[in-house]
This record gives structure tokens, sequence and C-alpha cells, in this order.
């Protein structure tokens, strides 16, 4: 039998229909990976839109920068509010401990924004090319791709400042 082959069987699982996955050989020179049955929800198995773009994931996406972009402001004011309280402790004499407690906050608040700015940068050329394939497809216009491009500029921005 060729390696990776499967055998699939529909089988009724709390009321769904998935599919019971069996992997017959599966040989990997670095991973060994168990035999027997794997259950896999149908929608997975069939793949449902593949990897097309639809206005649904579209709409996914938008939210997803924007969400991001609101979390890396809310972190952007968290260090601002951090630094101005660490600066008070210091200049009012606080003790070494929670003076050195509030740079250890500060610090972790710091690390936050550049894992922000690389999950905004993957989630906006993810946003980018869902909106190309949406438009090669045909569909131009709407609202939601319009919000879509809004939102593609409002992220720019946000990025030119930051690498300033």
């Amino acid at each position: 039998m060729p390696a990776n082959r499967t055998q699939k069987q529909k089988t009724k699982l709390n009321g769904a229909f998935c599919v019971r996955v069996k992997f017959v050989e599966l040989n990997l020179d670095h991973l060994l990976l168990p035999r027997g049955f794997v259950t896999v929800p149908q929608s997975e198995a069939a793949g449902s839109t593949g990897g097309m773009a639809t206005v649904r994931n579209l709409k996914i996406k938008t939210s997803t920068c924007k969400r991001i972009m609101k979390e890396l402001h809310s972190y952007e004011k968290e260090v601002d509010r951090e630094a101005a309280k660490t600066a008070d402790m210091k200049d009012k004499g606080a003790d070494p401990y929670d003076l050195k407690q509030q740079e250890n906050v500060l610090a972790e608040s710091r690390m936050m924004i550049p894992d922000c700015h690389k999950r905004l940068e993957a989630s906006l050329a993810d946003l980018k090319g869902t909106l190309a394939e949406l438009e090669e497809s045909g569909e131009k216009e709407g609202p939601e791709i319009d919000e879509a491009r809004s939102t593609i500029g409002e992220v720019e921005k946000v990025i030119e400042t930051s690498e300033a």
C-alpha cells in the first residue's frame, strides 16, 4: 500500500456526521504517529470552502485586524500609564522591592508591543491576500469590501507611524 493512504468511512457521532479516518500506512522518518482511528469533523474532511476567499472570510480577517490594532493601542496606553506610575514611585522614593515589581510590569507591557506589531503585519498581509482573491473572483464592490479597504489604510498608517 502507498504511504499516506487513508480509509474513510462515515459515522455518526453526537448527532453529527463525522468521517473516521484510519491511517493505513504512514511512514515519516522523524515523527512516529500511532496507528488507529482519528475522528475528524466532516466539514474539515471535505474541505467545505477549500482556500477560496469569501465575503465571510473577508469580514473575519477585517475584524481580526481591527481587534489587533485595538490591542496594540491598549498596550501603548498601558506602557504610558505604567511608565508614569514607575516615575512617580521613583520620585516618591518607594520601597525598592515595589519599584522593582513595577519595573517588571512595565517591561512586560513593553514586550507585548513588538508581538502585536508582528501579528498586525501578518493579519494585514492575510487581509490583503483575501481581498485580492475576492476581487479576482469578480466581487469588487460591497460594504464588506469597502470596510476591508478602509481597515487596510488604517493599519498601514499605524505600521508606518510605529516604524518611524
